[in-house]
Order: C-alpha cells, then sequence, then structure tokens
C-alpha cells in the first residue's frame, strides 16, 4: 500500500515530468521521442531500402557497408557521437533530446531499410511487367504497384524494429534527457524506498505502449488486406 501511494504522489511527475511549470518529461517525453523517431526512420529507411535495392556497383557496396556499420554499433555509442558532433558541425547548442532523435532514427533506419529491399525484391517481376505494359515508368510502377502491396509485408518488421525503437529510448538517460526510465530512477533516488514498484510501474508503461503500437499495426494490416 506505501509503494502505491509514492507512486501516487509522483504519478503527475512520472508521466509527464515538470510540464506545464517546467520541461516536459516522463512517460509524455518518451512517446515524444518515440514517434518522432518512428516517423524519421520510417522515411529514411524507406528511401534507404529503395536505394538500396536500384543502386548498383561503388554506390551500392558503399551504401551496403554504411548500412551494416550503423547495424552494427551500439546505439549507447551513436547517441554519444550524435551528441558531441551535432553541436560542432551546426556550431549551434543542441538539446540533448535532438541528438538522441537522430541517433534512434538513424539505427531504426538502417534494419527497415533491409526491410523494405527485401519486400521489394519479393514482388515478382510480373508485376513490374504488368506495370511497364500500361505504359508506367519504373518510378510509377515501384509507386503504384511495388509499394502497395510490399507495405502488407513490411509491417511485421516496421512494428518490431519500432517496439524496439520505444526500448531505446530508455537509453536517453546517458545525456540526461528526463525521458520515463531518467524520472522513475529520479523518483526512487528521492524516495528511497520502494524501488521495485516504481520500475515497475514505468515497465507497465512501456508496455501499454508498445501494446497499443502493436494493436494499431494489427489494425492497419487488416485494413491493406481487406478487398477493395
Amino acid at each position: 500500500m506505501d509503494a502505491l501511494i509514492v507512486i501516487w504522489h509522483n504519478l503527475d511527475y512520472l508521466l509527464w515530468g515538470a510540464f506545464p511549470d517546467g520541461p516536459l518529461g516522463g512517460a509524455a517525453l518518451t512517446l515524444l521521442l518515440s514517434i518522432g523517431s518512428a516517423v524519421a526512420s520510417a522515411v529514411l529507411g524507406a528511401l534507404l531500402g529503395i536505394a538500396l535495392t536500384f543502386s548498383r556497383g561503388v554506390v551500392g557496396h558503399a551504401l551496403t557497408l554504411v548500412l551494416a556499420f550503423l547495424r552494427a554499433i551500439p546505439v549507447l555509442m551513436l547517441i554519444f557521437w550524435t551528441y558531441f558532433l551535432l553541436p560542432i558541425v551546426f556550431g549551434l547548442d543542441v538539446p540533448g533530446l535532438l541528438p538522441v532523435m537522430c541517433a534512434l532514427s538513424l539505427i531504426s533506419a538502417a534494419y527497415l531499410a533491409h526491410a523494405v529491399h527485401a519486400g521489394i525484391l519479393a514482388i515478382p517481376a510480373g508485376q513490374w511487367d504488368a506495370g511497364y505494359s500500361v505504359g508506367f515508368t519504373r518510378g510509377q510502377v515501384l509507386r503504384y504497384v511495388v509499394l502497395p502491396q510490399a507495405l502488407r509485408m513490411m509491417v511485421p518488421s516496421f512494428v518490431n524494429q519500432w517496439i524496439t525503437l520505444i526500448k531505446d529510448t530508455s537509453l536517453a538517460y546517458i545525456v540526461g534527457v528526463s525521458e520515463l526510465s531518467t524520472i522513475a530512477s529520479q523518483v526512487s533516488n528521492r524516495v528511497m524506498i520502494h524501488p521495485v514498484p516504481i520500475f515497475l510501474f514505468a515497465g507497465a508503461i512501456y508496455f501499454v505502449i508498445c501494446a497499443a503500437l502493436d494493436w494499431a499495426a494489427g489494425r492497419a494490416a487488416r485494413g491493406f488486406t481487406q478487398p477493395a
């Protein structure tokens, strides 16, 4: 019961930090960071996946090497790199949230690029021929014939990667971003009691966010498969 009272007294701080009297934090910042990174990784992953499919020679090998490098390095290391590199490149005082979003987007995009690449290759060659036969260019066949079919196969890969991305937002603590795990640690250190219930509550919030994403993706996937 005491643990529930501690969580209840700190519920606002766990959910949205010091907002509106201070910066946004807690679960709300985790959600914001997840949505921003997911959208950026989806756009970048789609572009890189298409480029990977149609690139040949030196460009194709270079792109494959870059994607392999992004998938090989730890997320924590890339957060450090972007945190120290972005202020040098742009000469600005970049808040910690932006480097974390960039790092998560780059690594997720590298994984999603291979999902898009595999999805495009899985479409039979006859679909391309059918598009060409009605006068479409290669870009139009890709946009109107291939990608809509490939997207149905890509949905599970996208959802799995986005769930991983949501969990990886907890690594933002390393550069002082007050996301959910950081706030839970602050609350636990301040009250000095009941650390297990506090972190179980934080874990339950991660579960709710991931389950909501999984449910929404399932609904969207069923919508794709419905006959027109």
